[in-house]
């Protein structure tokens, strides 16, 4: 019987088979199948860390424990580390660790290292296939902040301050409410919009205006509570898209009238952005 990998775990298998060697966020996505997007954000989400400072901390973590091994030739280490001089390699370590590459040879110290992350990654999170929907242009109008990881505490308090307005709003379309995850970055950082479609963008200066172009979507079902919801987002990562490109582009987070706010029931669909067959 095939096992089901997660993207996270083919990465971590690629870097560690490859950590003396030139690594790249390209060659790492090749060596898990999916693209680089894809991976930084999967990386990311299931590892609570981005994938580039894995790495550095894994390169680094070696360097140390062969200068504490009395390593004599410091530039040898850092070339092997992946850095191109003795300066750029030092300013790294002492960031990394506090002290300089000598300071660590010379005085023996005991470093905490980043040691290799366990490569059998599970995530128990049931997922249903995902239907594909080809959906028009959107404009969204709400509150927005920049969050600094996944699961950013700051956002249902955001949901509370933009909760009054819901029905409220001039031009609103329907019922529903979105939740949009944009202007990613490889760091795991991205921007954070609550609001509702409309037909046209009010005035108001406090709030956002995002126009999403038509797009093709993968939809999961999230029907937990919403407070489980990022399970569902990197189980989506990790193994929901199987088969499909997910594009650099903002996922919704739509609830619909059955979700209730006081409760965090109801279920929520999360639209993720993929390449259409005909693209």
């Amino acid at each position: 019987m095939l096992v089901n990998v997660s993207v996270t775990s083919k990465a971590l298998w690629y870097i560690e088979t490859h950590l003396s060697e030139e690594l790249s966020l390209e060659t790492i996505a090749q060596g898990a199948g999916v693209s680089k997007f894809h991976l930084s954000r999967a990386f990311a989400s299931t590892m609570g860390v981005p994938l580039a400072a894995y790495i550095r901390a894994r390169r680094l973590g070696e360097a140390a424990k062969q200068l504490i091994d009395g390593a004599s030739d410091i530039l040898a280490v850092a070339l092997d580390a992946g850095y191109g001089s003795h300066e750029a390699f030092t300013r790294a370590f002492r960031q990394q660790f506090g002290v300089t590459p000598e300071q660590a040879r010379s005085q023996n110290l005991s470093i905490p290292t980043q040691e290799p992350l366990r490569m059998n990654l599970a995530n128990t999170t049931p997922l249903t296939p995902p239907r594909l929907v080809a959906a028009d242009t959107l404009s969204i109008f709400g509150l927005s902040m920049h969050c600094e990881r996944a699961g950013d505490p700051g956002i249902p308090p955001l949901w509370n301050r933009f909760g009054p307005y819901i029905g409220n709003i001039e031009g609103q379309i329907g019922h529903t409410t979105y939740g949009v995850i944009y202007n990613s970055e490889d760091t795991g950082k991205f921007d954070y919009l609550c609001g509702v479609a409309v037909s046209a963008f009010p005035s108001h200066p406090e709030f956002t205006r995002l126009r999403i172009p038509a797009q093709t979507y993968a939809v999961f079902e999230h029907r937990d509570h919403i407070s489980a919801i990022r399970g569902t987002f990197q189980a989506i990562w990790e193994h929901g898209l199987a088969g499909l490109h997910a594009l650099d582009a903002p996922w919704l987070e739509v609830y619909g009238e059955n979700f209730d706010p006081r409760t965090g029931l109801g279920g929520v669909e999360i639209w993720v952005p993929v390449k259409a067959a005909w693209q």
